[in-house]
């Protein structure tokens, strides 16, 4: 059965002030109406180089504001019993490992182990300089990061050395059901991003606006890394995004957008994640929407 995931707007300029708890709501909305996760993005501050943007032109200006992807999904948690919650990019490699292994397993136990983490380098240097790293090391720090979390979610004490990680004999307690939640790395499947999702990861998101000819041969790559790896090709997770369709006039088109859901599918991808910002104008059209959503996706993927 094919998890849909929603995109939800924790972000820009949708909701006003005195709304964002209805984002929280959203979260139950889309567990009522059948929808199986719900995606929150991040920044943790956001510079004036929006221009840095690699994929396009960035859709925000830097003063957009940007919910804490970790507090937002522990909230959610509260609030539901079994929707899968997941971040989709969390700049790990801007966080410290003691802190984010902390957070992850925080979640993990307090939601029933529904945490998903999808996790990258982030591309802003302003961002990464904020949080104390250098924008060269962005790629060795997401490397050590989740090698450090992985470690601290074993039992401890638990012992890590690395180029910008290291500690002896930590507890990191409680630790998370099932060794910890399913980590998927955003970017490239080649080198050193092939390496973090073989040895250290569950899975893969493909850069934005990738398209389906690139996922198919990335999980081509990926299947062959992990056979090699003896890793269990059942485990390997990949997430695909169906991009919002519009019809003749302009309007965001739910059975369109649903129907590129094979070709992923056929391509390799065993999760799919839709927007729901690309169906809204409103906050007050945000349920409906995720109704309208939840109605399609039962009858075009099965679920």
């Amino acid at each position: 059965m094919t998890l849909l995931t929603i995109g939800l707007p924790t972000f820009g300029d949708l909701y006003p002030t005195g709304r964002w708890r209805d984002v929280v709501d959203l979260a139950r909305v889309a567990e009522d109406v059948g929808i199986g996760g719900v995606v929150v993005p991040e920044h943790v501050v956001m510079g004036q180089n929006t221009a840095a943007y690699p994929f396009g032109t960035f859709p925000f200006p830097p003063e957009a504001p940007w919910l804490d992807a970790l507090t937002v999904l522990t909230a959610m948690a509260a609030v539901t019993s079994t929707i899968r919650l997941q971040t989709g990019i969390l700049v790990a490699a801007a966080r410290p490992a003691a802190a984010l292994a902390k957070q992850a397993a925080t979640i993990e136990v307090l939601s029933g182990g529904r945490l998903d983490l999808g996790v990258g380098t982030g591309w802003q240097r302003e961002e990464l300089e904020a949080c104390g790293v250098p924008f060269a090391e962005r790629g060795q720090r997401l490397t050590d990061t989740m090698a450090a979390c992985r470690a601290l979610w074993s039992p401890g004490p638990a012992t890590f050395s690395s180029a910008t990680t290291s500690f002896v004999d930590l507890w990191c307690e409680p630790t998370p059901i099932g060794g910890g939640p399913a980590v998927l790395f955003s970017g490239s499947v080649t080198g050193r991003n092939l390496r973090r999702i073989t040895e250290l990861g569950d899975g893969w998101i493909p850069l934005p606006g990738a398209p389906v000819a690139d996922l198919a041969s990335g999980v081509v790559t990926l299947r062959a890394a992990w056979v090699a790896a003896g890793r269990p090709l059942d485990d390997l997770k990949v997430r695909g995004t169906l991009s919002t369709q519009r019809d003749a006039d302009g309007r965001p088109d739910v059975d369109a957008t649903l129907a590129q859901a094979p070709a992923l599918l056929e391509a390799g991808a065993t999760e799919l994640t839709v927007s729901l910002r690309g169906f809204v104008t409103s906050p007050d059209d945000c349920a409906d929407a995720l109704a309208a959503i939840g109605r399609r996706a039962h009858l075009e993927l099965g679920k």
